[in-house]
């Protein structure tokens, strides 16, 4: 069971954060949303509120390299070089970083290298 302090804790965070991150049209927002398992990204352009990219653990074109990778960390690196791979195919090389109330830290951070692996700067 999830603790309830813990994930309103995040919550509060996630608000402080995106107060100060938004995504424009030149510059959209990559999200992380990190679960007990799977590990979620999704590039966000704030102003018309439209999802540009996504990419997940659960995406069928990684079944193969997710089974392969040992761990939850190695698996964020992948996700992170796909989400990276999707958005330069749409011609989005700059975006904003929002960790989502996550600490910079484990999975978040392998997700953010991948993405910076694949092309991405933020």
């Amino acid at each position: 069971m999830i603790n309830k302090n813990a994930t309103l804790r995040r919550k509060k965070i996630q608000q402080h954060i995106r107060k100060r991150i938004t995504g424009t049209t030149e510059r959209p927002r990559l999200s992380v949303y990190r679960s007990l398992n799977n590990i979620f990204g999704q590039i966000i352009d704030d102003t018309t509120g439209t999802t540009l990219a996504a990419a997940s653990s659960l995406s069928k074109e990684l079944q193969e390299e997710i089974k392969a990778a040992k761990s939850k960390v190695s698996k964020s690196v992948i996700v992170g070089k796909l989400l990276a791979k999707k958005a330069l195919e749409k011609n989005i090389k700059h975006v904003v970083f929002d960790r989502g109330g996550y600490l910079y830290h484990g999975r978040v951070k392998a997700f953010a290298d991948g993405a910076r692996e694949g092309g991405l700067k933020f």
